[in-house]
């Protein structure tokens, strides 16, 4: 049975998760569609730039992305503390870039708020701590990102229903060793598809961003559909109406999280930007269909410091988290989560001995 998403998505846990969303569809519906010949590989630039819009407005933080034809993965911080430290005003304009409200939020956001009764100003208030929870929920931050892009694809392609095969799929990284395999199995995606040779060859992914930046293409393909997603039909979710398009290409885009070697920074990745190339490269190279699978060169240090065994790290890196259910982490961390979730069982735990054990000096 499928657990709910409280229990799946829980802050007391951790901030990290890895989510993986699906086109329901059988066509390549973000890329090229093989049996009709058309070509919707502008579709990816559309997530890429909803996703940093969204991250720019919600406190959730990306720190690595992979938009492949009929899938996309994100790995994200959720940033709790950040959203509780908002004013109440912060916080309904930044809902309020993305939703267009209700007539009481505009009118406390506009000069007429000083006639406004305490009744109404005490609504706006309640509605204000409503916002605030969903600015830093992943399943507001998903469902917003996907609603956008599924009422685009639609309207470009003139039809009704279902874009995405159903909910997102997510798993909490409990540890850094989670997260450093989730971030690696992401930003090496198009190589492990055969799409790519190299990582900063894998279009639309974090590592090319953050190694030679977007694709110049990227910025006019997402404008350039502009004309046949202006009368799209109004989206609403629980009752809270998007903003078309033509408001929301001007909102601001936020950058990938920053790296912190020295992991003191709660908002940054706890690792050293250099060491972490050098294992998505290391790891790259194991992935080529040229390469046997095998290295000479020496393993990259982070898996020292990490106790990561690397030769196991290399072998389940193209399934490293389908090995796992819910939750990635050491086998110590998968642990502690079953006695918090009072369950008996994660599945992973197998793996995690062989990939997050270090492997023993002979």
């Amino acid at each position: 049975m499928t657990a709910p998403c409280s229990v799946l998505v829980s802050l007391e846990d951790t901030p990290w998760y890895h989510c993986v969303c699906r086109c329901v569809r059988r066509a390549f519906l973000c890329g090229e569609d093989p049996f009709s010949g058309l070509n919707f590989e502008h579709r990816r630039g559309w997530i890429v730039e909803r996703m940093q819009q969204l991250a720019a407005l919600l406190a959730i933080d990306v720190a690595a992305y992979a938009v492949m034809s009929n899938h996309y993965h994100l790995v994200v911080r959720i940033d709790r503390e950040r959203a509780l430290g908002w004013s109440i005003e912060e916080v309904l304009r930044r809902w309020t870039a993305l939703f267009t409200g209700p007539l009481l939020v505009t009118r406390y956001l506009s000069e007429s708020r000083g006639s406004m009764s305490r009744a109404e100003i005490a609504k706006v208030e309640e509605l204000a701590e409503v916002y605030r929870g969903r600015l830093h929920d992943l399943s507001w931050f998903m469902r917003t990102l996907n609603e956008h892009i599924a009422r685009r694809a639609n309207a470009e392609d003139g039809v009704k229903g279902r874009f995405w095969e159903g909910r997102f799929k997510s798993q909490a990284l409990l540890d850094e060793k989670a997260l450093l395999a989730a971030m690696a199995y992401v930003d090496l995606n198009p190589v492990r598809a055969r799409l790519a040779e190299t990582p900063e060859a894998s279009d639309y992914t974090s590592i090319q961003e953050r190694v030679v930046e977007l694709p110049e293409e990227v910025a006019s393909e997402t404008g350039s559909q502009e004309i046949a997603t202006v009368t799209a039909p109004e989206v609403t979710l629980d009752g809270e109406r998007l903003r078309p398009e033509t408001e929301t290409q001007v909102l601001p885009r936020a950058p990938l999280m920053p790296f912190d070697a020295a992991a003191q920074t709660p908002w940054a990745v706890p690792f050293a930007f250099d060491d972490y190339l050098e294992l998505v490269d290391w790891t790259g190279q194991a992935l080529r269909e040229d390469k046997s699978g095998y290295i000479e060169a020496r393993e990259p240090k982070i898996f020292t410091r990490l106790g990561i065994n690397g030769e196991q790290f290399t072998g389940y890196s193209e399934r490293l988290l389908k090995a796992f259910g819910t939750a990635v982490g050491a086998p110590a961390s998968l642990v502690n989560l079953c006695a918090r979730r009072q369950a008996k069982y994660l599945r992973g735990i197998q793996a995690a001995r062989a990939v997050f054990v270090a492997k023993q000096a002979a």
